[in-house]
């Protein structure tokens, strides 16, 4: 598992008017988990070698027994969960971590290409190895939904597909649309500097290092994403039932939503730095000003519902963190360029 590739999400603070900035908002936030209370045991049959599945092949013999086999629950309390986002960098990791204490998992993914798609497969495969059988759709296709509900009586939900990036929203508005609202999104994968900043510092090119008014230094509450995970997971098991036997409506949904964070805003230069002393490198830095475009000076998680109510509390500090992502991204993407040759 890629357990240390872009290992920090930012935490956000205020409520924003405009669509662009309620987007940059939800970045940190843990969405509506449904529940779905009427459970029986998945039907189960002997698992088969796990591969992409195409439009062509949804819906046959086959891929119904990789969607059963996939989301059958293997311990006594757990539940069967759709993971949508699955390739994602918070969606592989909450779904290895779901799958490891047993509980059924299916992961649903577009794979589209706003983060590298190589890495996507990856984590697919990884994630496949492990069990994980991910559905290669929209969240936007009600009638593959639809059949995934019919295949499966999923227990849960855990929502992570989304498009990321501030600035992108900016430029293709439509995206956002389709994305985070008309899939209703929950939790966003936010724009990761310290990937770019990597790949840039060790391929020789400038940087640029933000800067707010009067050169008021710029501040996010980087998070570990096994602190993250945590989050995800407590809010699935503290979520209370909704619907009673046979999925009759009891009471309302619960509709909890939670801010996720370090709670400790550390400069972008801080960063840098650390990045630099990890990588050997002496970063090229471009200092300019922090545009108007739904991006904000300073960052900082408020997690006193979480810490109250799901027992959160971040434990990984962002010198260890980078430390591990440092290993990874050398480790990954020199493996990669030896197969890339040997073609």
């Amino acid at each position: 598992m890629d357990k240390s590739a872009y290992p920090y999400h930012g935490g956000r603070l205020r409520w924003h008017s405009s669509l662009a900035k309620l987007t940059f908002w939800s970045f940190v936030f843990i969405g509506v988990i449904f529940i779905f209370f009427y459970r029986s045991p998945s039907s189960s049959s002997s698992s088969s070698a796990a591969a992409a599945t195409s439009s062509s092949s949804r819906g046959g013999p086959a891929w119904e027994k990789k969607v059963r086999t996939s989301a059958r629950i293997r311990s006594r309390n757990g539940f069967s969960v759709l993971v949508t986002g699955a390739a994602g960098f918070v969606g592989t990791h909450v779904s290895s971590a779901l799958k490891r204490r047993g509980d059924g998992v299916l992961g649903l993914d577009n794979f589209n290409d706003y983060y590298d798609p190589t890495l996507k497969r990856a984590r697919q495969a990884l994630l496949e190895r492990a069990g994980v059988f991910i559905v290669e759709g929209d969240i936007n296709d009600a009638a593959l939904l639809k059949k995934l509900f019919e295949v499966v009586p999923f227990t849960h939900v855990m929502h992570l597909a989304a498009q990321a990036g501030v600035r992108y929203a900016m430029q293709n508005p439509g995206s956002y649309v389709h994305s985070n609202i008309a899939g209703f999104v929950s939790l966003l994968e936010v724009y990761m500097a310290y990937f770019f900043f990597t790949k840039d510092i060790l391929n020789g090119k400038s940087i640029p290092i933000f800067e707010g008014e009067n050169h008021g230094t710029v501040a996010r509450d980087f998070t570990y994403i096994d602190d993250i995970v945590k989050g995800c997971l407590g809010a699935l098991d503290t979520a209370q039932k909704s619907t009673g036997s046979g999925g009759k409506k009891k009471g309302p949904a619960q509709l909890r939503v939670f801010n996720l964070g370090n709670t400790s805003p550390i400069p972008v230069t801080n960063l840098v730095t650390i990045l630099e002393r990890l990588l050997k490198v002496k970063a090229k830095r471009n200092v300019m000003k922090l545009p108007r475009n739904g991006d904000v000076q300073f960052t900082h998680a408020n997690i006193s519902l979480a810490h109250r109510e799901l027992g959160y509390k971040p434990t990984t500090n962002l010198q260890t963190g980078l430390k591990k992502f440092v290993r990874w991204y050398l480790n990954y993407y020199s493996a990669a360029g030896k197969k890339a040759d040997a073609r």
